[in-house]
């Protein structure tokens, strides 16, 4: 009976994006033919500082259009993670350059937390045969990981977030499958991928001035990403150590 329940809302979601994003299309101005051909998911660094010209035009008097059509890409952000399309960061980096700093990140974290809570609901109606059938190792690994966390998820996706371990795309998947809670693993996603989100974002404020990706990646970033990984994860252990102590 669940599975049929995310199976619906799952089409229900899609159905209403879909049926939004058209509605936005239909009611933006006509683009003339060399900027229709620019209107399209940026690739590389390139690609997104000509999006951004062409944006901009349009950014005041359309502000919401671009806001929900922004909204909509990036509640499928994770699959396009999932299917290595290019072009994921360079949206976010988008986002930095067209919005302030706090509607940006918000913008972002949330529609991505939305967009891994799809991936997850997905693989739960539909992921279980095929994930252990493909990725079995993979799959015991993690749920040993996991049951050693079961009490401090929130802390654990948020820092799995934070760090290159594991990728996202896997995460999403295999969480339901592995028996983590739905709520832990969207809140901790909305609060984990905020730092490196962060900090693509405020490369979009300078995003003429960068040459190539790594020039947004500072050691202060860096610092941050750590920091923030550092106080994701010590509550977990200093409960668990507590615990060890007191037994």
């Amino acid at each position: 009976m669940r599975t049929y329940f995310y199976i619906g809302l799952l089409i229900t979601t899609f159905a209403i994006i879909a049926i939004v994003m058209r509605i936005l299309y239909l009611t933006f101005p006509t683009l003339k033919e060399e900027d229709a051909m620019q209107l399209k998911l940026p690739k590389n660094l390139n690609d997104t500082k000509q999006l951004a010209l062409l944006l901009e035009k349009y950014n005041h008097q359309y502000f919401y259009h671009l806001i929900i059509m922004f909204c909509g890409i990036f509640l499928v952000y994770p699959f396009l993670q999932a299917f290595t399309i290019p072009g994921t960061i360079f949206l976010v980096i988008l986002s930095g350059f067209l919005y302030s700093f706090p509607l940006a990140l918000a913008i972002v974290c949330t529609c991505s937390a939305f967009g891994a809570t799809f991936s997850y609901l997905l693989s739960d109606a539909y992921g279980k045969k095929l994930l252990t059938r493909y990725f079995p190792e993979r799959i015991n690994s993690w749920n040993t990981q996991v049951q050693q966390h079961r009490e401090h998820l929130f802390n654990y996706i948020a820092f799995l977030r934070a760090t290159p371990f594991i990728p996202n795309w896997f995460i999403n998947v295999a969480s339901p499958i592995v028996g983590v809670p739905l709520s832990p693993f969207f809140f901790g996603t909305l609060i984990g991928v905020s730092p490196l989100c962060a900090m693509w974002i405020r490369a979009g404020t300078t995003l003429h001035q960068l040459t190539t990706t790594r020039d947004a990646i500072s050691p202060t970033s860096v610092i941050i990403l750590i920091v923030f990984a550092l106080l994701a994860i010590l509550p977990a252990i200093y409960k668990k150590k507590l615990r060890e102590k007191l037994s």
